[in-house]
């Protein structure tokens, strides 16, 4: 399989949910809250940095998250939509690199980077196999 990656800076990607009473701090034990936890904020906005350079990985590949810094600046409450986004600001070989941000209906939630890894599925999924014994 060809392994160059194709892709370049600025590729953008969104998700978004409703939050929901899974998505609250007190449901998943990162809080005594009810509101939006951290956790899923950092996965929605990992799902906006998948979706940018879906399109651009050739048949095979995928990509991993490997690193996130984040600050969550702002509650959201239940029944609230919140949007993430992502742009791919460099292309390090199989390392890519993103700004992200969160916003609710009201606000900025949440910004940061996150790091990303191209890999191949397959050889991904055989040395997890391998690790399992």
């Amino acid at each position: 399989m060809n392994s160059q990656i194709v892709m370049e800076a600025g590729l953008e990607g969104r998700a978004e949910i409703v939050v929901g009473d899974a998505h609250l701090a007190s449901a998943i034990g990162s809080g005594g809250v009810g509101v939006f936890s951290t956790p899923s904020m950092i996965a929605l906005m990992e799902s906006a940095a998948v979706n940018a350079v879906a399109r651009a990985l050739l048949d095979g590949q995928t990509t991993v998250g490997t690193l996130v810094n984040v600050q969550h600046m702002a509650a959201t409450p239940p029944g609230m939509r919140v949007r993430a986004y992502a742009r791919l600001l460099k292309v390090h070989g199989r390392l890519l690199e993103f700004e992200i941000w969160a916003e609710d209906d009201a606000e900025r939630i949440g910004e940061g980077t996150h790091q990303r890894a191209v890999v191949d599925l397959a050889r991904f999924e055989q040395k997890v196999t391998a690790k399992r014994g």
